[in-house]
């Protein structure tokens, strides 16, 4: 195994057994699956579980009501494509890499089924589900060694993929930095979805820098170009444009999300996501 990945897994598995996610150990459990009835609202009761149609129809809060799994499938999937490799304090793909190895060790520790994939312009890799400590060092190992550098995003690849392959209802948690057209109607109709969105804050807020030869990583052309006030306010118009498309898209389907920058701590957005 090649040290990055040791340092990754002795990393991550510190984060979810010891104290930073130690107390959150559960965190994954019980969101969405095998509902069951519904019953009138009383104090205590969690207020994102309130069914409001019925409420609005009877005129009091109903929540729903599921029930508990022994245990869950968790789905990891990683879009590796070249626009991972960049960043200004460390690569999105480091931060995808150490985001696997958690995800990877909480499914472990809570006794559910941990899968993980690999997508860039197509499947590179998809592990059978299991519950043992291999399958995250494998996972971490792979993705390490992996090289996103040339590979195009195949959005439509990753969720027909996953939608065909993956049978039983699972919590999946799609890991992208999530620019471009990217429809997950499919998978949110059949799984509860998580999208983990990457990003540098440079990527989000460049500067003017004059003339200059840039590389598109994601085929690894060469263009030349100015790069002025006027390119930078088109460019940062875009990525919004983008990105309120993409949350009014999830909100509707209803997938939980949460942006993770290159110089913020994976673990603490992802405790957070799920208080």
């Amino acid at each position: 195994m090649n040290k990055r990945a040791k340092k990754i897994l002795f990393k991550s598995k510190k984060q979810v057994y010891g104290d930073m996610l130690g107390d959150n150990s559960s965190m994954f459990q019980g969101e969405g699956f095998e509902f069951a009835e519904l019953r009138e609202y009383v104090y205590g009761d969690d207020v994102r579980k309130i069914d409001w149609k019925t409420t609005a129809k009877l005129s009091k809060p109903y929540v729903k009501i599921y029930k508990e799994e022994r245990e869950l499938n968790i789905v990891v999937a990683s879009m590796l494509n070249g626009s991972t490799y960049f960043g200004t304090v460390k690569q999105k793909s480091e931060v995808i890499e150490e985001l696997v190895g958690l995800l990877g060790f909480i499914s472990i520790k809570n006794g559910d089924l941990f899968t993980n994939s690999i997508f860039a312009d197509k499947l590179y890799h998809i592990s059978k589900p299991s519950k043992k400590f291999f399958s995250v060092h494998k996972a971490v190992e792979f993705i390490t060694e992996f090289e996103p550098m040339g590979k195009d995003g195949n959005f439509d690849l990753m969720t027909q993929t996953l939608y065909n392959r993956i049978k039983k209802k699972s919590l999946m948690f799609i890991i992208s930095d999530f620019v471009g057209d990217i429809d997950l109607r499919v998978l949110a109709k059949k799984h509860d979805v998580v999208a983990l969105i990457i990003r540098d804050k440079f990527e989000e807020n460049p500067q003017a820098l004059g003339s200059l030869r840039l590389v598109d990583m994601d085929n690894k052309n060469s263009y030349e170009g100015d790069i002025d006030s006027g390119a930078v306010k088109r460019y940062k118009e875009a990525l919004h444009n983008n990105d309120e498309k993409l949350y009014v898209e999830f909100k509707k389907l209803g997938i939980r999300f949460t942006k993770i920058y290159t110089d913020e701590i994976p673990a603490v957005k992802l405790a957070k996501l799920f208080l």
